[in-house]
């Protein structure tokens, strides 16, 4: 059965990784980082580029709701084959339940090394931000933005070195007074993505149908819309 892998380039350590254990050698598209801050762009690029894929029974989209991104997704003759999760977050610790334990108590701003090389996020707007105005005003400004969160959290998901990583988000969270964390991800699920068996845990979605919410079947479905995003935390 031959598949098409579609993933986020901010994903790449986890899903190069992934690939590696299981020894899938499916092809992947890789989409370039900093999309899902603008919905209907990803949706429009991830559309496109599933049109042009052809000869194929599966493409796996490594990708969650992502915030309405994904949602009227169709492919003309593949199955588009989904994990049921609301984003990479939860994609990375294996499941929104362990996400939403690890946020309880606290706002909590979740990083991994892909966002803090991939994208933008809140600690290159801190560095501008400095760069700009001086510390003691951007963290006079940014302990406002943050004001909702109390927690930063490193994923490690087992797929780059921690130093660097390590190094850049404690400072940034001593500097704004936030909790920090250094917390393991979790692989499992990308790599049943990749290798099935495709059950209850993911969308397989038949050629010519759109995807919908309804698909998803989120235990999160009706807060989704509540959910606060900034970069890669909520």
């Amino acid at each position: 059965m031959s598949s098409v892998v579609v993933a986020c380039q901010t994903l790449s350590d986890e899903v190069k990784k992934a690939l590696a254990e299981t020894g899938v050698d499916h092809p992947v598209i890789w989409i370039e980082s900093g999309l899902h801050n603008y919905p209907e762009t990803l949706q429009k690029k991830l559309q496109e580029q599933i049109h042009n894929i052809s000869n194929v029974e599966n493409i796996i989209l490594v990708y969650g709701y992502c915030g309405n991104s994904l949602l009227g997704l169709s492919s003309r003759e593949a199955r588009l084959i989904i994990p049921r999760v609301d984003d990479c977050i939860s994609l990375l610790l294996g499941s929104y339940q362990r996400r939403r334990l690890l946020m309880q108590g606290a706002g909590t701003y979740f990083l991994t090394r892909g966002w803090l090389v991939n994208e933008s996020n809140i600690i290159k707007e801190y560095e501008t931000c400095v760069s700009r105005y001086g510390k003691e005003k951007s963290q006079r400004i940014f302990k406002i933005v943050l004001e909702h969160y109390k927690r930063l959290v490193l994923i490690d998901t087992g797929a780059y070195p921690l130093d660097d990583c390590v190094e850049k988000s404690s400072s940034f969270a001593t500097q704004l007074g936030l909790e920090y964390r250094i917390v393991p991800g979790s692989l499992e699920l990308l790599k049943k993505l990749l290798t099935g068996p495709w059950d209850d845990d993911f969308i397989v979605l038949p050629p010519g149908k759109e995807l919908s919410l309804d698909d998803f079947r989120l235990d999160v479905a009706s807060s989704l819309s509540n959910l606060t995003l900034f970069g890669f935390g909520r």
